[in-house]
């Protein structure tokens, strides 16, 4: 499993680190996002879409489960799955097609349904660490089998 770690101190650059990616995305790739609340998922998914030239506003899905965004140079297919307590009401919504279609999705949370995750997904994970200060992170990206 091929590994990169990366350092941010500032919002910035953990939306320039989410860009770098969008711009190298590739369609059918699924990237899982993982990471406690309030630690930059939606910071690091608004630089991802940017990088896929997408100019509209983007936010969490949080209630809603699924944003789409069709107007960069691939869909953008972003899900949050905090608020699933089966990951197979996910069904409901075709899930596949998002997974398996025509351009790349972004699942925050996506440790809750891990059952559904394609065996290639890259995992991305940020995390704090207060000992170097408040707005420190750690962002961790692993390409899968």
């Amino acid at each position: 499993m091929n590994k990169k770690i990366y350092e941010s101190i500032t919002e910035a650059e953990t939306q320039a680190i989410g860009e770098k990616l969008g711009m190298e995305a590739k369609q059918g790739e699924v990237y899982c996002l993982d990471g406690e609340l309030g630690v930059g998922k939606t910071v690091f998914t608004k630089g991802f879409a940017k990088g896929l030239s997408i100019h509209e506003h983007v936010t969490s899905p949080t209630f809603t489960i699924l944003n789409l965004y069709e107007s960069g140079r691939l869909h953008f297919y972003h899900f949050d799955v905090y608020r699933i307590s089966d990951p197979y009401e996910l069904e409901e919504i075709g899930y596949e097609d998002y997974f398996f279609g025509q351009g790349v999705t972004m699942v925050e949370w996506a440790s809750r349904i891990e059952e559904l995750i394609p065996k290639e997904a890259r995992y991305i994970t940020i995390e704090k660490d207060l000992s170097k200060g408040l707005d420190y992170r750690t962002i961790t990206i692993e390409e899968g089998d």
